[in-house]
């Protein structure tokens, strides 16, 4: 694969090549992309990965079973959210044969291999994309119709012939005594494979399939299980392979993408060049911290009112997330300066700290327009002794947790499930927990990534305005 530094262009093959490459919706992804894309396809095409496999671990979160089909509606919901339509396509199983389908064939094999490189760097980066993998394998594998997964199976060579009637019918009450969730009906109408019971060790474990002499014997709606076990396995290999070739990748262009690729914020873009954007009224921020900012958020509130100081990190926190909701420079100016100066003289705040507050708003330096810090940047923020920034459910001692959530009104009931969320490391989702207990149990639209999403859901499901 050939990555490109000119001006972005859409990448397309032959109808027939299309057609050769990408005629199932399923891919085992054991051949590497041929062909050249642009950087800019290259970038987005990674980010949208990325935004489809955290759905998927999302959805999971959110209390959906796995495989359920309130999980499968759930993540395609969200991926309509975030317009990734061709995901979508992929999880209908049509079996289109269009240039849309192909197409969309073509961006989930790239995206792939982009995310493999990101994601083949560690141990835990590695686990982490394999079991999103896998969720996506088998989502799609589910849905396909007899026709689609037999031209699957054997565009893989993985040949699985069915046992014929006569064999079917000999083991017929042992299939029925055996094989899980199958009535009579079911096993008469399905076909059963025979296959080495070692590829079904779940199966077995389990005691959800029927073994004979070294041989299991399982319906259609089990072959996911010996397939994935492949589908895991070379991917589980192919890392390994791409840790070992990552250094010898040399392009300045890609390196510093991919290595920061697993820490990118890829939802809402919450910084103040929003045109529809209204001001915010600094007199307006100590009710809004109690009714609309996410814990990380009102502690810094809180500290800086009763300390009127904080740290450079955490003013710089706390200061991108004033002007993403709104707080012109000139109010950010006053409020800073009036809060400060309780302190200490004018002067020392205009010579020390003044700058610190232009430089946010891109006023001085180099005149960039900062965005306000992602739940993922806070997550990630070095946090020391004495400092109030970061994340509270990363950072914070439980019993600092449990209290700040006490105090904030959260019943026993929400403290257990949010404690239960943070122990398990799910800090982003234990914070959308946290916005259910203080919103009388009303979820927001998707699980929080960013301190400003809360509080723009949290203004909108209260009805509350913000003053022009």
């Amino acid at each position: 694969m050939d990555f490109t530094a000119r001006k972005r262009k859409s990448f397309k093959l032959a109808s027939e090549n299309l057609n050769s490459q990408y005629s199932n919706d399923l891919n085992m992804y054991n051949i590497p992309p041929m062909g050249e894309t642009s950087l800019e396809e290259f970038e987005t095409l990674a980010i949208e990965r990325l935004q489809l496999l955290r759905t998927l671990e999302q959805a999971s979160s959110k209390g959906h079973k796995i495989n359920s089909e309130e999980w499968r509606q759930c993540i395609k919901e969200d991926l309509n959210k975030l317009d990734l339509k061709k995901f979508v396509r992929l999880m209908n199983g049509l079996d289109g044969q269009n240039e849309l389908d192909f197409n969309a064939r073509r961006a989930d094999h790239l995206s792939h291999f982009i995310l493999r490189l990101a994601y083949c760097r560690s141990e835990e980066l590695r686990r982490w994309f394999i079991n999103r993998e896998l969720e996506w394998f088998r989502l799609r594998f589910m849905i396909q119709n007899q026709n689609t997964l037999n031209r699957f199976l054997e565009s893989n060579n993985l040949i699985y012939i069915p046992i014929s009637e006569e064999e079917k019918n000999a083991i017929f009450n042992e299939l029925m005594m055996s094989t899980a969730n199958m009535s009579d009906i079911n096993i008469k109408s399905s076909n059963f494979f025979k296959v080495p019971f070692v590829e079904v060790c779940a199966l077995i474990k389990n005691r959800r399939v029927f073994v004979k002499m070294g041989y299991a014997y399982i319906p259609t709606s089990e072959l996911i299980v010996c397939v994935q076990a492949k589908f895991r396995a070379n991917l589980s290999e192919a890392l390994n392979i791409a840790s070992h070739r990552l250094p010898s990748l040399d392009d300045d262009r890609i390196n510093t993408f991919l290595l920061n690729l697993n820490n990118s914020y890829t939802g809402k873009d919450y910084s103040s060049s929003n045109s529809e954007k209204k001001e915010m009224d600094p007199a307006d921020l100590d009710l809004n911290s109690k009714k609309h900012y996410p814990m990380c958020m009102r502690h810094i509130h809180e500290t800086l009112r009763s300390t009127h100081h904080l740290k450079h990190k955490c003013r710089l926190q706390y200061g991108l997330f004033l002007k993403g909701i709104g707080l012109s420079f000139e109010d950010a100016m006053d409020f800073w300066r009036d809060e400060f100066t309780k302190l200490m003289d004018h002067n020392k705040f205009e010579k020390s700290y003044a700058y610190n507050v232009k430089h946010s708003y891109g006023k001085v330096g180099g005149m960039v327009n900062y965005s306000p810090y992602s739940c993922i940047k806070i997550i990630m923020e070095s946090v020391g002794v004495g400092d109030h920034h970061g994340c509270p459910f990363k950072h914070w001692d439980s019993h600092l947790v449990k209290q700040k959530l006490m105090d904030y009104g959260v019943s026993a009931e929400g403290i257990g499930a949010v404690m239960e969320l943070v122990k398990n490391g799910h800090f982003q989702i234990a914070c959308t927990k946290y916005f259910e207990y203080t919103h009388s149990m009303q979820a927001p639209l998707s699980v929080i990534n960013h301190p400003n999403q809360y509080f723009e859901e949290s203004i909108q499901m209260s009805g509350d305005k913000k003053k022009a």
